[in-house]
């Protein structure tokens, strides 16, 4: 269910696997998203199971409506019934808040200054690794007093760059703008590593206390790939502050 979890000073970042939940084909097991066609009690169920094994209250994690952009949004609480926004990233001070990023093939980021109380999660897909979510986020943190110098970034599973194919116009325009994702699938063909991008980014901003996920969601049965099965369910990124 948790594939990967870690703490910094009090500041905690966990990324979860496909297992342990109660969704049917093709969402099996442990689908998190509510907008891939699941069944939305089963989804509800799975959040608060995912949840619980991490010891937070699922009322308390803030989920978004990620549309592959650059927005942020600073939060203090969930939306409760009004709709989630619009955006790709969230940042908050609250401790006990959990903020959540879904993902099937993009990078999650999860960022925190343990000593500033700020933490963030971005969805960073190659429209958002363009569009330049990861810097807003950073930005927003440092408005709320982090300090790059301080922050702790975690990048969970995702499409490594030997298997995210695309076209050699699309390379060219993304190297354009993040030279460090310019890539080659592992048979020879032009690709982009969004999680390199990420990286460069992140450096780029003075942030060095950085640990990549070494799975590749292409290539893992573990994990959900919308690349690879199209109709799938969703992982989740969680980041929270004690």
């Amino acid at each position: 269910m948790i594939g990967q979890r870690d703490t910094a000073n009090g500041a905690h970042f966990a990324f979860t696997d496909r297992w342990g939940g109660v969704s049917a084909v093709p969402y099996e097991e442990l689908n998190l998203g509510g907008a891939v066609g699941d069944d939305p009690d089963a989804v509800r169920t799975n959040r608060e199971l995912a949840a619980k094994a991490l010891g937070l209250d699922p009322a308390r994690v803030v989920w978004m409506n990620q549309v592959h952009g650059a927005g942020v949004a600073v939060v203090d609480g969930p939306w409760a019934d009004r709709p989630a926004p619009e955006v790709d990233a969230i940042v908050t001070v609250r401790p006990g808040l959990a903020l959540a990023v879904l993902t099937a093939d993009c990078t999650p980021v999860l960022l925190a200054d343990p000593v500033a109380r700020v933490v963030a999660a971005a969805h960073a897909g190659r429209p958002g690794l363009v569009a330049g979510v990861v810097p807003a986020a950073v930005r927003a943190m440092m408005e709320l007093g982090a300090d790059p110098a301080r922050i702790v970034a975690r990048t969970g599973p995702a499409v490594c760059g030997r298997c995210y194919e695309v076209p050699e116009a699309m390379r060219a325009d993304v190297s354009a703008v993040e030279p460090a994702a310019h890539s080659e699938t592992s048979w020879g063909t032009p690709a982009v590593d969004v999680g390199a991008g990420v990286h460069a980014q992140l450096d780029r901003l003075g942030v060095r206390d950085r640990g990549q996920s070494p799975v590749c969601t292409l290539e893992s049965d573990d994990h959900f790939s919308y690349r690879r099965d199209r109709a799938t369910g969703r992982l989740a990124g969680y980041v929270w502050l004690d």
